[in-house]
């Protein structure tokens, strides 16, 4: 098959008033497809979902060891952020011990999601920073790349030596030749492959062993950070977040923009890659749920689960008036 097949489904009374389509792919640790929904030899970009990836060559060239980050500060570089306090403040620091400032960062400022800190700009009248931009843990990762490579101070340029890196990183867990790559909403390069090559990407997370090589060290170190600080890698609220301390066993997992989500399960040596095609995070979200649940790791009846998979929908009086759950062919 290689169309978008019906992944996640909107209900009202007896019918399925709206359906979002996508592909899915779960792959082995050796590379293989265990189960596929769709198409798994699709072209995507993964935005955010790939920051784990952007973030190895931050690990394997010694910076991080050199600059002694902590695994607070690894989640940091694989996060996209609400730009709440807990990750600001560490941003702040983060640049400050590398003797940066805000200004140095090339991610854009951006209105925090934070319900309190979004409060605190308006009553302020003080305009976001780039800090508050829910890459900048990325780019923080992406300046102390580029102190210990001594490259310019334009480290989001393709042709950087940063880039470079990461471009290696990803072609190399892909096991593919990426074709092309967008310019991110961060404005760093995101870079394409297959769905399948993603998953691969993923497992190959879930597979890899501390001690083995410097790459499969890099890798251990980065899920096990996001999944020891789940509140980092997204925040309250978020279904990275909650999803990940729901989890039965450890599980790291990132959303990205445009309805993409990854799913890294250590302990089955397995990875998970989905793309809605029409965009839509709800969709997103209610399918990597519906994933974990048929992968026996997340239980259908949590209350972090409910909230993105079977979840009510309630009118403005508070009526239920419908619900948000998986197509039949994932559950």
């Amino acid at each position: 098959m290689t169309q978008p097949v019906p992944m996640t489904e909107i209900w009202r009374g007896p019918m399925a008033e709206s359906v979002h389509l996508g592909h899915a792919v779960i792959c082995a640790s050796g590379g293989e497809i265990i189960e596929a929904w769709g198409d798994p030899a699709t072209t995507i970009l993964p935005r955010s979902s790939s920051k784990m990836i952007q973030a190895l060559p931050l690990v394997t060239s010694g910076a991080a060891r050199v600059h002694g980050l902590t695994s607070e500060q690894l989640a940091l570089a694989c996060a996209s952020h609400n730009g709440a306090a807990i990750h600001t403040e560490r941003v702040n620091r983060w640049l400050a011990d590398l003797g940066l400032s805000d200004d140095d960062l090339r991610c854009g400022p951006q209105d925090p999601d934070d319900k309190v800190a979004h409060k605190a700009l308006l009553c302020s009248d003080t305009s976001p920073c780039q800090v508050h931009n829910n890459c900048s843990g990325k780019h923080a990762g992406f300046l102390t790349l580029n102190r210990h490579l001594g490259g310019s101070a334009e480290y989001i340029d393709p042709d950087h030596p940063a880039q470079k890196a990461v471009l290696d990183a990803f072609e190399t867990v892909t096991g593919e030749t990426s074709p092309f790559y967008g310019i991110d909403g961060c404005s760093a390069p995101n870079h394409a492959s297959s769905l399948h090559g993603m998953a691969r990407a993923m497992a190959w997370f879930a597979g890899a062993r501390e001690g083995v090589d410097s790459n499969q060290t890099a890798a251990v170190q980065l899920w096990q950070a996001m999944v020891a600080h789940p509140e980092l890698v997204a925040g309250e609220g978020r279904a990275c977040t909650e999803l990940m301390r729901a989890c039965k066993e450890p599980v790291a997992l990132k959303t990205g923009a445009e309805a993409f989500f990854i799913a890294i399960l250590p302990n089955r040596k397995m990875g998970v890659a989905l793309k809605i095609t029409d965009g839509t995070t709800r969709g997103a979200e209610c399918t990597i749920a519906a994933l974990l649940v048929r992968l026996g790791v997340l239980d259908a009846d949590h209350p972090a689960t409910r909230k993105f998979m079977n979840a009510p929908i309630l009118n403005r009086r508070g009526i239920e008036t419908g619900m948000i759950k998986p197509a039949a062919t994932l559950v």
